[in-house]
């Protein structure tokens, strides 16, 4: 906001008289000069009161002190009792205010009006038992006659045991969240690799590390511990280098900025590797205790089985485990076996003549090739190759010439007592810039091998896993593939496969899921392919559906790939005027632009008015040294007639007879979610919450049903913690200590040691069936038996992003790529009237030099096309950013209408989506690849960071951003768009003086 506008404010705060402290005017015109030299008459806190719950203005998780009075909110702060944010709170969590009174929240079930178009956003408001029984009535039928008619979608929530769980009872596989859209690079490639992975699988051991090292991460995630993480190394003196294309946030306080250009992480990783083995500079004793390196693989090129582990012969007595060979016994032998002498490096025959040799020496011919070379590398990267070399050298001096000891003792896998931890302090950390490329699957396990081949995985100042990881690799969870009418599935709808027995295909190879997932498009796809469903379900391919279902996933803005393409797709019809996607049910807080391309509306409530659960069956708030999890506990009661989608699912399941839903009469088993959350075991002792179970909530992490255990955690602050032990902290892959505990809370299914797989076996199968040498299901279509052969090599591989294979890169010459703001998330907050004031308008942001170069002025408007889309947009340029890209806030950008913004906000005009450039298919060229998705061909992660744009100044008179849609209709019984949401406490509280008088400090 303007200095005007802030005046504006204060004069609302002066002449409000509303006790709510929440004050909308329109039209205020006036400003004001009161200088008042009386003291504030300070608020009565009799009627006051602090609750606890958790924050969900990001992905953090942070716990808050919510201070409310007469069901209002009054004040937000962080918990300083709270593990993950120690007190700290952003501009989110404490604006969570303004999200709270913003007038975007929907009020009451909505239904589109009979003979309006979807889009139009004429809805008339019925009742909740209407809309449940509409909803039942239609999900019955589907559940009784074909369950994957139904695809159910969600975007950024956290309680995906739950939707998942949901799902599976209901009896259809079309079930995934927003990972595929997001992360699932960063999660498939450090589960298939370590058994977790960056993200919110592990952090970075903050108080110990010397080197931390950076990978594409943005300023939304995790924000608060990293800036906490990063305190912490700056007090300490520890090295932070930052690898990201853009130096804002984190970046701009490294130490040192790589300014790499986008999709080529993987080349410097590798690049890194190879200098480590040129110059011996790898930790042998680790890679031999720990990892698959030594042992033996079958090398006959152009035969079945080339390529898998060597597991002997059963006239041997063997068959099943893979061997390595022993130098002291100089004999084949178990390498699963404790007290072995493994070699890790070596060719050798075996018994029947099968020549052989170790997985490390594969990787050693592999990476000492040239093209791993720092000077080829550079050439790829734009990092120069003496700086690719210092850093592998600074890190391996780190870790091996300032190694760290903590002298306790502990007891690994075998049972043997060792008498200290040995840490190698250099960590690293990785997100979205790295997982958001087509070929983010391999960076992320290259940056994974540079890890392990520096000893730096979960040891005293490298990177820590976070209970209930690290998970056996990968885990044992396989999609499911068989339905059956009124059903439930034999296992999840998403898992982790092993093979292409795994895939979720029919007899002919077909995909069995309508966003493909598990197919030969995408084998590992483990989070689902949100970005597809759309498409696919409008052409028909695979096949068509019913009805799809969308909780917190804003399909028809910024989650789709391609918006406009998008928006048509939602409204379109068959031949006889029935929609391609008949039925649209959604649900939401808020008035997003995904509401009016719905059918049925079904109004959510805030975090602050609901109960949920964080929970250890899915993505709790565990610290590297505690496991944790939380609840949100409601600290205000709705004022609308909304209801929590917790509650909606619970109760949906009830009436569709849902097996774990109900008792042997067919009754609903539980009152409600709470009901639900308590009561619910998926397995004897274990349920949502590890906290405080037990009748009498004695009993952590496993325990029976404790009827009072909301109540138990609402006494704890909303949290549970139960901190590791000293000698259970480190080297959780091999720690028998550790292990114990976590098979006993069933994180892990058995205390044998978690081998971490450099060399993946499981990918080779893939290949192997790529090349025709399978003993299984096989692919029949050329492209995707040569995908298989290119991308799935088990060992990390670099390649370039697939849409740039397919493009003219020069007539392309730009990378265009978004950032997600430390003080914004997703779309959910352009409507906070707070955080507006910090942006509302995002620009094209581009190196100074190269706009130069091009004759692009600062603050011009610009043309910037890609093979697919066309927008106009501001520039703005700047020093900070790699001299091949182009970049900007993600998401800032709105929809007029929407989230309860006025026609012509700054959001609508001016502000402006990367995703109209982007297409969810590849470049088309005339060949069959010109169907498939833009997606990573091993995970199918949406490849939204691949893009490549031409960028050329408009026209005078050109301004304005482009495309522009038509403002959307308010939904019944909105409140109208304020020209002004202010907040304010108790009238007469503040000091209302004149601006000079705040500006020069004076006297009162």
């Amino acid at each position: 906001m303007t200095s005007q506008a802030t005046l504006k404010q204060n004069d609302m705060n002066q002449a409000a008289t509303d006790q709510t402290g929440v004050f909308a005017k329109e039209g205020a015109d006036e400003t004001v000069q009161i200088c008042d030299s009386s003291l504030p008459q300070f608020e009565d806190r009799d009627n006051q009161e602090t609750k606890y719950t958790t924050c969900y203005m990001c992905a953090c998780r942070c716990g808050i002190k919510v201070t409310v009075e007469d069901n209002k909110v009054r004040f937000i702060q962080g918990n300083p009792n709270h593990p993950v944010n120690k007190g700290v709170l952003c501009a989110k969590g404490n604006s969570g205010i303004m999200k709270q009174y913003s007038p975007a929240k929907l009020s009451s079930p909505l239904l589109r009006k009979p003979g309006t178009e979807r889009g139009a956003g004429e809805f008339e408001e019925i009742s909740w038992e209407r809309a449940l029984d509409m909803l039942e009535k239609r999900l019955a039928r589907i559940r009784a006659t074909d369950p994957k008619q139904l695809a159910y979608f969600t975007g950024r929530d956290q309680m995906q045991a739950l939707t998942g769980m949901w799902a599976s009872q209901f009896g259809t596989i079309n079930w995934a969240a927003h990972g595929g859209f997001c992360s699932v690079n960063m999660a498939a490639g450090g589960l298939y690799t370590m058994g977790h992975a960056f993200w919110e699988f592990g952090d970075p051991d903050w108080e110990n590390t010397k080197y931390f090292m950076m990978w594409g991460v943005a300023e939304d995630h995790a924000s608060n511990p990293i800036k906490l993480g990063l305190k912490r190394l700056k007090e300490r003196g520890a090295k932070f280098v930052a690898i990201n294309p853009v130096r804002t946030g984190y970046q701009a306080i490294a130490d040192e900025w790589v300014a790499i250009r986008p999709g080529t992480d993987g080349i410097l990783a590798l690049s890194m590797v190879h200098v480590l083995l040129k110059n011996q500079l790898v930790d042998e004793e680790f890679l031999i205790r720990y990892t698959n390196s030594a042992q033996l693989v079958v090398n006959t090129p152009g035969q079945k089985g080339d390529g898998l582990f060597y597991r002997g012969s059963l006239a041997e007595g063997k068959g099943e485990q893979p061997q390595v060979w022993d130098l002291v016994k100089e004999a084949y032998v178990d390498a699963n076996l404790p007290d072995i002498n493994p070699a890790l490096f070596g060719e050798y025959t075996a018994p029947d003549g099968t020549p052989l040799r170790t997985a490390m020496s594969i990787m050693l011919d592999k990476y000492l090739d040239e093209q791993y070379s720092p000077e080829v590398a550079a050439k790829e990267c734009g990092v120069a190759a003496e700086d690719i070399e210092r850093m592998a050298l600074e890190m391996a001096h780190v870790a091996f010439k300032e190694s760290i000891t903590i002298d306790v003792e502990w007891t690994d896998w075998a049972g043997r007592k060792q008498d200290k931890f040995i840490g190698r302090p250099v960590s690293m950390h990785a997100m979205r810039g790295v997982s958001a490329h087509s070929n983010g699957f391999q960076t992320c396990r290259a940056i994974h091998l540079l890890q392990v081949l520096l000893g730096t995985i979960d040891c005293p100042g490298g990177h820590l896993a976070k209970p209930p990881f690290p998970k056996h690799v990968p885990p044992g969870i396989k999609p499911a593939k068989e339905m059956a009418p009124n059903t439930p599935l034999k296992s999840p709808p998403l898992g982790f496969p092993t093979s292409p027995e795994d895939l979720v295909i029919d007899a002919e190879g077909n995909p069995l899921r309508i966003d493909k997932a598990y197919s030969w498009d995408a084998p590992i796809s483990c989070h689902g392919l949100m970005h597809m469903v759309i498409s696919n379900a409008v052409k028909g391919d695979p096949y068509k559906i019913d009805t799809l279902m969308l909780f917190m996933a804003n399909m028809a803005w910024n989650s789709s790939m391609n918006t406009a393409q998008t928006l048509d797709m939602l409204c379109a019809k068959e031949d006889d005027g029935e929609y391609k996607i008949p039925f649209i049910v959604c649900s939401d807080a808020f008035n997003s632009e995904m509401v009016a391309y719905s059918d049925l509306v079904l109004p959510d409530t805030t975090y602050l008015e609901r109960y949920d659960t964080i929970s250890m069956l899915d993505r709790p708030i565990s610290e590297p040294d505690a496991a944790c999890d939380a609840v949100r506990i409601p600290v205000i009661q709705p004022d609308r007639d909304v209801l929590s989608w917790q509650e909606v699912m619970v109760e949906m399941a009830g009436r569709l007879g849902f097996p774990a839903f109900t008792n042997p009469e067919g009754k609903p088993k539980y009152k409600g979610y709470k009901d639900f959350i308590i009561n619910f075991e998926k397995e004897p002792g274990i349920g949502f919450l590890a906290g405080y179970r037990g009748k009498d909530g004695e009993k952590s992490l496993r325990g029976e049903p404790n009827p009072r255990q909301w109540e138990a955690y609402e006494e704890n602050e909303g949290f549970f913690e139960q901190r590791l032990k000293p000698n259970q902290r480190y080297m959780r892959h091999a720690n028998l200590d550790y292990l114990t505990l976590a098979k006993e809370a069933s994180w892990v299914g058995s205390t044998n040691q978690i081998v971490i797989e450099l060399y993946s076996e499981k990918l080779q199968t893939f290949r192997l069936a790529g090349q025709g040498l399978y003993d299984g299901p096989m692919p029949t279509e050329e492209h995707h038996k040569e995908r298989l052969v290119k991308y799935f090599d088990p060992l990390p591989i670099y390649y370039m992003p697939l849409e740039e294979q397919r493009i003219d890169r020069d007539e392309y010459p730009y990378h265009a790529v978004n950032q997600r703001p430390m003080f914004m998330y997703h779309s959910w907050d352009s409507q906070n009237a707070w955080l507006r004031q910090i942006m509302s308008q995002n620009y094209l942001y581009m190196n100074r030099v190269a706009a130069e170069r091009d004759g692009i002025e600062d603050l011009s408007w610009v043309w910037v096309e890609s093979h697919n889309g066309k927008i106009r947009t501001q520039v703005k340029l700047m020093e900070g950013t790699n001299e091949q890209t182009v970049w900007t806030w993600n998401a800032i950008a709105k929809r007029g209408g929407a989230w309860g913004l006025s026609d012509d906000a700054n959001e609508a005009s001016d502000g402006f989506l990367m995703n109209h450039l982007i297409s969810e298919l590849l470049p088309q060229k005339g060949d069959k690849i010109d169907r498939v998705t833009n997606s990573d061909p091993v995970t199918g992660q949406a490849a939204w960071y691949d893009l490549r744009v031409k960028i050329t100044p408009a026209a005078p008179g050109e301004t304005g951003s482009w495309p522009s849609f038509a403002a959307l209709k308010p939904q019944p019984n909105a409140k109208p768009s304020p020209d002004m949401l202010s907040y304010s406490s108790h009238k007469n509280v503040n000091l209302v003086r004149s601006m000079s008088d705040i500006l020069t400090r004076g006297e009162k």
